[in-house]
């Protein structure tokens, strides 16, 4: 046994004797959820499935022949594995692709910039476009100005992105990627540059979806040592900044992308549905290992390992690999084909849904359990006792959502449940071709495998009700 087996293990048992007393029942499922963390712990069946994805399939652009080889074989994981249920479902997509894209400085100081096009944005003529550089520090200053007033220019923010463990700068800038181009075009702009999300000094731009349809210009995103190049650059001169862009990206063809699911069944409540998974498709630029091909293995793993058990939960757990999380699709629809296919297709089922969340937020330690406000006291209690031996403290903050994919279903008044993931570092190499097996550490990725699959055995395996006593589904 090892040390941190036989601690986790000790202290789990201090935990249960100092806790109220539970039924017969109860602390039946406790010491299984117990059992399920420290075998987890054990396990590598997580970081084999997301080796073996990233290392067949590459990288897996949303609508790509990739993404779809995928799903067949994730389709023929989940029933080697003996889930139940196993489906591929599809729907239609616009394949969007990246083509080639260059931004350059004309004048005064001619150069280069390491740059990619961003996720659903369009072309430029064949000749590229030309004009002169409109930099702001920041996207609120770009939103400052009037309409019209950068007729012929080209927009240009540097606005850093802010490390947070949880992911919050890069909430907040978000809409620079997002919004941006068309806030760009709405104030005349012919195109558009902004620092990527990043927060590593490394010489390579991320990609990411920004809003597709009409109204908006080409766009780009450059790597942070650009963007400071260019900070540099302007301190020089008070020459105007001249530059070039070009970019055949664009929407190619109509194809189909899918959701692969497969469940393990309830054995008194199998009509009572807890939903997780993450994302199958990643960008174009690395392997989506940590988005989300950790996600993706981390949640089946989990479920694996229950559906080991000897006796099957309450409830139905059902894992969803989620297809099109990450470009953005022409209006009326924007992102989350695949989740929003999913919610549509099930409308009538969502009163059934008892909890729904994603692990997308790359491999990183668990570190915190956010659980919705409604949720029971005890069985809040019961989940603490089974993962504080894993590291994982109590978020107080009621959880409203539980990862992109679940936002569509959540909308319909499903809870949702959160285990947080330490995301220092993760902005690092997301959306980047730095976005590879190598930067996924195995230890984490098996803490994650065991948090997961000790909580969803006490959830599957109760018959709490984590919704509000006054809300009711759709």
């Amino acid at each position: 046994m090892s040390v941190r087996l036989a601690c986790s293990t000790a202290l789990g048992a201090v935990l249960l004797l100092t806790a109220p007393a539970a039924s017969a029942q109860d602390a039946r499922t406790i010491a299984e959820a117990e059992a399920l963390r420290d075998r987890a712990l054990e396990s590598n069946v997580a970081y084999s499935l997301v080796s073996e994805l990233t290392t067949r399939f590459g990288p897996r652009l949303a609508g790509s022949t990739s993404e779809q080889a995928s799903a067949r074989w994730g389709a023929d994981q989940f029933r080697a594995m003996g889930f139940d249920n196993v489906a591929i479902e599809s729907f239609p997509l616009a394949l969007w692709e990246r083509g080639e894209a260059r931004v350059e400085i004309l004048s005064p100081f001619p150069q280069p910039l390491t740059v990619v096009a961003l996720g659903g944005s369009i072309a430029t003529p064949p000749a590229g476009i030309e004009g002169e550089a409109a930099i702001f520090e920041t996207y609120q200053q770009l939103l400052d100005q009037p309409e019209g007033s950068l007729t012929g220019k080209i927009a240009v923010v540097l606005q850093d992105t802010v490390q947070a463990q949880d992911g919050r700068g890069y909430g907040a800038t978000s809409p620079v990627r997002g919004q941006g181009p068309t806030e760009a075009a709405r104030r005349g702009a012919i195109g558009y540059v902004l620092r990527s999300l990043g927060t590593h000094d490394h010489r390579f731009a991320h990609t990411g979806a920004t809003r597709v349809g009409e109204g908006t210009v080409p766009a780009f995103a450059m790597s942070p040592p650009d963007a400071d190049q260019l900070r540099r650059l302007i301190r020089l001169t008070d020459e105007p900044v001249r530059m070039r862009l070009f970019s055949t990206a664009g929407f190619t063809a109509q194809t189909t992308s899918q959701n692969v699911i497969g469940e393990v069944r309830g054995r008194e409540a199998p009509d009572e549905v807890i939903v997780i998974g993450g994302h199958l498709d990643s960008w174009d630029l690395g392997t989506g290992a940590i988005d989300d091909g950790a996600g993706v293995a981390i949640t089946a793993a989990a479920l694996k390992l229950i559906e080991d058990m000897p006796r099957q939960p309450r409830r139905t757990i059902r894992v969803v690999w989620w297809g099109s999380e990450e470009v953005s699709q022409p209006p009326p629809a924007q992102g989350l084909a695949g989740a929003r296919h999913y919610a549509e297709t099930r409308r009538d089922q969502m009163a059934s849904h008892v909890a729904i969340s994603e692990s997308d937020f790359g491999a990183g330690p668990i570190y915190s359990l956010g659980l919705p406000a409604a949720t029971p006291p005890a069985f809040r209690q019961a989940a603490l006792r089974v993962l504080t031996p894993l590291g994982i403290l109590n978020d107080p903050a009621p959880a409203t959502g539980g990862g992109p994919d679940t936002g569509p279903t959540v909308a319909l008044g499903v809870p949702a449940f959160r285990l947080n993931q330490d995301g220092t570092d993760y902005f690092d190499t997301h959306h980047t071709v730095d976005d590879v097996l190598d930067r996924i550490d195995p230890a984490s990725m098996t803490q994650n495998v065991a948090a997961w699959a000790a909580f969803l055995w006490l959830l599957a395996d109760s018959d709490v009700d984590l919704r509000p006593e006054t809300s009711s589904a759709p």
